[in-house]
Order: structure tokens, then C-alpha cells, then sequence
């Protein structure tokens, strides 16, 4: 195997460890081979045995030390069940999961894993979904409500529709991802991977140095300056070099994986080391991103407070906008019945126009309705008092007069202040970005001791902030969970989504949270620096090495201390060097990640 592997490597015009040892069982196996019928002299033969037994056994350590880094992989497969209760010919049938297919109808009892990703059709239930989101509490399910694979069912019995089977499915994305991230490099492995070549080629040369200066100028033997080269080539072999990276990125992604941070490649797991300033979309990261109607201020002429929250909520339902949920919500909780909305029209940035029953609706912030010179006289200093208590307030105008004020507040989640005072403590700046007034987003500045705050931000302007961070000199993190946070994510040096959020924000991200918790922000760079100095710590280790190595190997120490090696020594010290530094990624497991649930734990 090593000799193909030479072959092919040269093939290629590269040099690999597969080269050096070829060479070098090659070189003492054809020596061996002429002094056997050629001329008289000491053969190599058992020494070419040992050296490629050494070298196998060393492989199969390394082996059996980077198997542990795929437990994650293995622990996430664990988690869904390889059974499930389909219904087929109208009869319920236990099939493997993996027969699962679209649309089947899926029944689930009390205390079964749900198999697939699918839509509840009949019966509730509470779900512990805690080994994909990370929440702990039970979320209710009733028709309608989606379900997700590898979640366990708590209470009730219910049957579900199969959207998403096989590879489709959120715990199979989540695996893929890992496994994706474990396969890629890292800017340090590229650079370790052409050292490893640069050093293949320093072996020959200094192989064939140590041979012509040991049997030319030392005067040794030819057998003597031959076996110094060989212990040259063999303790040259640059698989600890190789391993440095590698083995550190498949223990720091699947360690990720365990504790619902998902990193999708290397490159992003070493970038993260070296954030300086993270910048957080307000809504559903440092907030809980379920905004409420908290008070109405009707004009009375032309519309009372139910009138108001009735137009505004019937054009607001063709909104996607939270603030927007928000309002429907609230007209629902009064029972108040929506109208169709003609004329639909979303101003970005600014709030939307819609012709509710015959009469033109405008909801938005105070520069749409500065914009079309509508006059809110008195309800102007209401706004202003509501806006400096840090409530977000939509105005709403009916057919051209302002008809009221709608406040709306969204809660602070808990967690965030402990995320931003432990980031200050790393020495990284803090930024929060949002489209609310400047007055809400200050509140929230002075609550969580935010350094910067970028307030009332247009979604097209949020990669510019971000362009604004990086022209300090600091390399940015952005955490969003929003479709209009996809530009800012891919401008930012490292783009984070977190797991709650829309499908474009997890596909642009670089780093996906699975739990909605800015803490999980703070150990993916905790992760990433452990990472990052490990990938340290095998580099020094397996340079140092050789550079150790090198000399001994030579005889330069043996006029003066009579220090030798054997091949089959160098062959073991190549060995054991490259299982040390396996060893050292392994450890990396040994990391706590504070305050971060691992998946599947109880």
C-alpha cells in the first residue's frame, strides 16, 4: 500500500509520507537484496519488516485515537429511532425508518421517538424536543403543528403527516453539517499540508547529505552511511504534522454538534478565535422575538380602539413582519373579526398601505406618515412618551387622518445580559442592530451595557453597519435569525444563525445555534479558541519534533555522545509522535462548555 501510494502521490507531483516510506524500505530492501547475492555485507531485511510493522501499528493508534472524534456523528444517528408506526392499507405497521416516505401517516404513543420531520393531523400531545432545540420545556402539539425527528413524546397520542424523511430531515441536516465541517480544512491545515511537503522533499535531501557526508567525508562505511539515511528518511515522516489540524477540527465540530453549536467548516471554527466585536440583531436573538400589543391610543375620530386594532391588524396580516404578528394576535385575543386587505402594499423599512372594506389603510413608523404629511397632533406626544419608555410605536392612518397609536413591546430574553457582561470579559465589543427608533433601541443598550447600538436600520442597510465594524480593524461576528439578516451574515467575517431562525439565515450563516440563546454565542468562541490552541499546541509539537529528530537521526550527536538510531527506533518515535498528537486533539473533549446543555442528556 505505501508503494502505490508513492506512485500515485509522485503521479501527482506531490510528496507524502507514503514517498519517504517507500523509500526507505525500498532502499534497505533492494541494499539487502544485493548484498545477499552480489557482495557481502549486513542486510536489512528485518529491519524493513519491523520498520513497516511499526509504521502499521502506528496507523492503527492514530486510527483508533481519531475513531473517538466520530462519536458525535454516531451519538446524533443514536438519537433517532429505528422504528416506526405507519399507516398502510389503513392498518397500523411497524416498518424501519428508513421506509418512512412522503405523506405517510405516522402514529405515535405516549414515550415514542418521533421518526421524521412532519405536520400533526389528529390528537395532541406534549413534545420534548430538547435534543434538537435545546429548550428543556415540552412544547404542545395539536393539528397543525409541526414535528420534528428524534423528539420524544411525553403524554398524548397523536398521528402526523411525513414532510421531510431520510436525508431531508432536521437531525439528518444537522449531521450532514457535521460531517461536512469535519472533512473541510482549515486555513492552518492548508498551511500544514504544504509544510508536510516541504519537509518530504528537506527528508531526501538531507537523507542523501547524511550518506554522502557520513561515507565521504566521515569516512564510514557504506552500510553505516546508508542506515543513518534511512533512520533520516523514516523519523522524517510527517503524519504528526499532518495530524496537527485535522484531528483537533473532528473533535472541536463534534464536540459543537453535542452541545447544539453547529459549525459548517473548518474555516469558520478557526475564524471565531479571533472575533473582536459581535453584532446582534435585536428580534429573536437578545429579545424573545414575540413582540405584544402592550397599548392602544385611539383617536376616536374616525375609529374607536377596537376599530383601530381591526383595520390595522386585517392589512397587517399580509405581513410577515413580527411586529405585525403581533398586532393580529392582539385583535384576535378581543375576538375581533378581520376583513380581506385589497391593494396590498409593503413599504420596506417604513410599514405597509392596504384598502381595508373600502377604506385606505396606512400602518407604519413616523417617517412614512411624516412622508405622506399626515398630521398626528396631539397623539405626537403620546408616541414620544411611549417611545422613551422603550415601547415601539406603529401609527396607523385611515383614509388620510391619523386614527391611533399602536405600542408594542418585546421582552428582553433572559439570558442576554449574562452573553454580553461574559463577551466583555473575552474583550469583545458588543453591537446590537436593529429598525426600532433609536429611543427603544437605547433602552435596551442601557439594560444589556451594550457598547454600540445601530438603530433604526433599513434590512438593506444592515450589511453596510457591519462593513462599518470591520473598517475598525475587528474581525465581526453577526448573530440574526431573520431573512433580512442573510446579507449581514455573509458580510460578516463569521455569520451566525441561530436554529429558530428562517432556512436562508441557517443557509447563509457560517455557525448555526440550534437553541435561541445568545449564551450559545459565547461558547461557539469558547469552542473555537480551545480548538484553536490545540491545532496550536500539535503544530509546535510535531515541528518541534523534527526539528529534534532531524539531527539525532543524522549522527551528528554520535562522535561526541555515541547517540544512534536504529530505523526501527525512528520508526517507533514516528509512530508514537503522530499517537501524541491524536492523543492531545482527543483531549480537547475534556473542554466545558459553561452553561451550554449537551443533546441527549438527561
Amino acid at each position: 500500500m505505501f508503494f502505490v501510494g508513492a506512485y500515485r502521490a509522485l503521479r501527482h507531483r506531490t510528496l507524502d509520507m507514503s514517498v519517504l516510506v517507500a523509500l526507505s524500505v525500498g532502499s534497505g530492501y533492494l541494499f539487502s537484496v544485493a548484498a545477499t547475492f552480489l557482495f557481502r555485507g549486513e542486510v536489512f531485511y528485518e529491519a524493513s519488516v519491523v520498520l513497516l510493522a511499526f509504521v502499521l501499528f502506528g496507523h492503527w493508534l492514530e486510527m483508533r485515537a481519531r475513531s473517538g472524534a466520530s462519536d458525535a456523528i454516531r451519538a446524533l444517528l443514536d438519537l433517532a429511532p429505528p422504528k416506526a408506526t405507519v399507516i398502510r392499507n389503513g392498518e397500523p405497521v411497524e416498518v424501519p425508518t428508513s421506509e418512512v416516505v412522503l405523506d405517510d401517516v405516522v402514529v405515535i404513543r405516549p414515550g415514542d421517538k418521533v421518526p421524521v420531520d412532519g405536520v400533526v393531523i389528529e390528537g395532541s400531545s406534549s413534545v420534548d424536543e430538547s435534543m434538537i432545540t435545546g429548550e428543556s420545556v415540552p412544547v404542545e402539539k395539536t393539528a397543525g403543528s409541526n414535528v420534528i425527528g428524534a423528539t420524544i413524546n411525553k403524554t398524548g397520542t397523536f398521528r402526523f403527516r411525513a414532510t421531510k424523511v431520510g436525508a431531508d430531515t432536521a437531525l439528518a441536516q444537522i449531521v450532514r453539517l457535521v460531517q461536512l465541517a469535519q472533512n473541510s480544512k482549515a486555513p492552518a491545515q492548508r498551511l500544514a499540508d504544504r509544510a508536510a511537503q516541504w519537509l518530504v522533499a528537506a527528508a531526501v535531501v538531507f537523507g542523501l547529505l547524511t550518506f554522502l557526508g557520513w561515507y565521504t567525508l566521515g569516512g564510514a562505511t557504506f552500510i553505516f552511511a546508508l542506515t543513518l539515511a534511512i533512520t533520516v528518511v523514516i523519523i522524517a515522516c510527517p503524519d504528526a504534522l499532518g495530524l496537527a489540524t485535522p484531528t483537533a477540527i473532528m473533535v472541536g465540530t463534534g464536540l459543537g454538534a453535542l452541545n447544539g453549536i453547529l459549525f459548517k467548516n473548518a474555516t469558520a471554527l478557526e475564524q471565531a478565535s479571533k472575533v473582536g466585536a459581535v453584532i446582534f440583531d435585536k428580534t429573536g436573538t437578545l429579545t424573545v422575538g414575540q413582540p405584544q400589543v402592550v397599548e392602544l391610543v385611539a383617536s376616536s375620530n374616525p375609529v374607536d380602539e377596537d376599530e383601530l386594532l381591526r383595520l390595522a391588524a386585517s392589512a397587517e396580516g399580509w405581513s410577515e413582519h413580527p411586529l405585525a404578528a403581533a398586532v393580529v394576535d392582539a385583535a384576535k385575543a378581543r375576538s375581533l373579526a378581520l376583513s380581506d386587505a385589497t391593494d396590498f402594499r409593503a413599504i420596506p423599512g417604513h410599514g405597509l398601505e392596504a384598502r381595508i372594506d373600502n377604506r385606505f389603510v396606512l400602518v407604519g413608523n413616523a417617517k412614512l406618515m411624516g412622508d405622506r404629511a399626515i398630521d398626528f397632533g396631539v397623539l405626537r406626544s403620546r408616541a414620544d412618551e411611549l417611545e422613551g419608555a422603550g415601547r415601539t410605536v406603529v401609527r396607523v392612518a385611515v383614509d388620510g387622518e391619523a386614527a391611533g397609536l399602536i405600542a408594542i413591546a418585546d421582552a428582553v430574553r433572559p439570558t442576554a445580559k449574562e452573553a454580553i457582561d461574559r463577551l466583555h470579559n473575552l474583550g469583545i465589543q458588543v453591537a446590537m442592530l436593529t429598525g426600532d427608533n433609536r429611543a427603544t433601541a437605547e433602552r435596551i443598550a442601557r439594560e444589556l451595557s451594550l457598547d454600540t447600538v445601530f438603530a433604526e436600520v433599513l434590512p438593506g442597510q444592515k450589511a453596510d453597519k457591519v462593513k462599518e465594524l470591520q473598517a475598525t480593524g475587528k474581525l465581526v461576528a453577526m448573530v440574526g435569525d431573520g431573512i433580512n439578516d442573510a446579507p449581514a451574515l455573509a458580510q460578516a467575517d463569521v455569520g451566525v444563525a441561530i436554529g429558530a431562525g428562517t432556512d436562508v439565515a441557517v443557509e447563509t450563516a457560517d455557525v448555526v445555534l440550534m437553541k435561541s440563546d445568545p449564551v450559545d454565542v459565547l461558547g461557539a468562541i469558547a469552542l473555537s479558541r480551545a480548538t484553536v490552541r490545540k491545532m496550536r499546541q500539535n503544530l509546535w509539537w510535531a515541528v518541534g519534533y523534527n526539528t529534534v529528530a532531524f539531527p539525532i537521526a543524522a549522527g551528528l550527536f554520535y562522535p561526541l555522545f555515541g547517540l544512534l538510531l536504529r530505523p526501527e527506533i525512528a520508526a517507533i518515535s514516528m509512530a508514537g509522535s503522530s499517537f501524541l498528537v491524536a492523543v492531545n486533539a482527543l483531549l480537547l473533549k475534556r473542554t466545558r462548555l459553561e452553561g451550554i446543555r449537551r443533546y441527549g442528556a438527561s
